[in-house]
């Protein structure tokens, strides 16, 4: 197929949610609160472990790089929905389009690998207590992190590479409220395939490696659990992975709802129903899921808490 006779797009519109004004109006209040709360909650967790000693420990790490990255997805999807709820034509550059995928990617690869490092890191706390410190030393830690960021770069740089590698005409409507990878595929009109099985295989790698360690961890954690004779061990150590279990089964779950279903006429509205929770509920849940469950940053809160109000009185 030959690209000459092709005016190529470089705008595009997203068609968003609805074009009822009463329902847009609602649409952008809900979403407006739930922008806020993800970033207070999630920034405020940044800085909580940033500034308290205690929680220098792999595990907040993680948890705290997970939090920003979450403020990461969020920043880069909402503001733009937002500011299309009252614009007359919602459009969006082909540029500032695959910049907008670009952090949607590296957020969301980084979220694959730092909970596959804090399903690691459980592992070891509850399989190796002893050895905790040894095996999960801050060496290890900044190791692992470093790498999340750099293979989240590396895959979102190749993911926007093979979106450039396209040619666009036609119809310029994306039929969603972000610029996702799907939808782009859909307007192309020269023959993706290539670049669309280069994506999966990326895409394929990178969920096959961080869910094999999840799995893995997680049965070596359980058939640990199973095996103590201790009540109350048994019960601490479930308490202590059911918050990060929760968290992964939403995530992984809303991924796989979207990216790996069979295609249907109804694409469209399912891209929407899965993206909306894998970029705006999981943001805001998660420093809720982490903090109401986790009796060490519920302390350091409360102990804020107080100093605050001794020097007020």
């Amino acid at each position: 197929m030959t690209e000459n006779n092709y005016s190529s797009t470089t705008e595009f519109i997203l068609t968003g949610f609805t074009d009822r004004p009463e329902l847009k109006v609602l649409l952008f209040v809900v979403f407006l609160t739930i922008y806020l709360v993800t970033m207070v909650g999630n920034l405020g967790l940044v800085a909580l472990i940033y500034v308290e000693g205690r929680l220098h420990t792999p595990m907040y790490i993680f948890l705290g790089n997970l939090a920003l990255m979450d403020s990461c997805c969020s920043c880069a999807i909402t503001p733009k929905m937002l500011e299309n709820f009252f614009s007359a034509d919602s459009r969006i550059s082909l540029y500032e389009c695959l910049a907008q995928f670009y952090f949607l990617c590296l957020a969301e690869t980084a979220d694959c690998f730092l909970l596959a490092a804090m399903a690691y890191d459980r592992y070891v706390a509850i399989c190796s207590p002893l050895q905790y410190h040894s095996k999960m030393s801050t060496k290890l830690c900044i190791f692992m992190t470093t790498g999340t960021y750099i293979i989240a770069n590396l895959h979102s740089i190749i993911q926007v590479g093979l979106l450039l590698q396209l040619t666009f005409c036609g119809s310029n409507q994306i039929n969603h409220f972000f610029c996702d990878n799907l939808p782009l595929y859909r307007l192309s009109c020269v023959d993706p395939y290539l670049n669309n099985l280069i994506r999966l295989l990326w895409a394929g790698l990178i969920q096959i490696i961080t869910i094999t360690v999840l799995v893995v961890s997680y049965f070596y954690i359980l058939f640990t659990i199973l095996k103590m004779k201790s009540k109350v061990g048994r019960s601490k150590a479930l308490s202590t992975c059911s918050s990060h279990f929760l968290s992964v089964s939403m995530f992984y779950g809303s991924l796989l709802f979207v990216y790996v279903q069979p295609h249907s006429g109804n694409e469209g509205a399912k891209d929407k129903a899965g993206a909306v929770f894998y970029t705006l509920i999981i943001p805001l849940l998660n420093p809720f899921i982490y903090s109401l469950r986790n009796k060490e940053v519920i302390n350091v809160i409360k102990r804020i808490m107080n100093n605050k109000r001794f020097l007020i009185f």
